[in-house]
């Protein structure tokens, strides 16, 4: 989720990263086949992600994550207030304590 909107996205690799509070999102898939009518949504994501090797998103920002056997079209959600992101006080353990 961000500013208000739900990207729906589809990847090859995700995983914790080594940066505290972080997932850590690779090898975007879209929809390569030509189509007759372009998604404003899809290609939006798929300009804003054209370059981008790796992605490092907010624990907080994520609502789900699901493995599929095939992909779909990325898209981006208007959030509608339907959704809220989770409130996140995450500190690491000391262990001196």
């Amino acid at each position: 989720m961000q500013l208000g909107e739900i990207y729906e996205v589809f990847a090859n690799q995700i995983y914790q990263s080594e940066m505290y509070g972080f997932i850590e999102v690779e090898d975007y898939i879209f929809n390569k086949d030509k189509q007759l009518v372009v998604d404003p949504a899809a290609e939006k994501l798929k300009n804003e992600f054209a370059k981008v090797e790796r992605s490092y998103i907010p624990i907080n920002s994520i609502i789900r994550i699901d493995e599929v056997q095939e992909s779909g079209e990325a898209k981006i959600k208007e959030n509608k207030n339907k959704i809220s992101p989770i409130p996140l006080n995450i500190h690491p353990i000391n262990s001196s304590d």
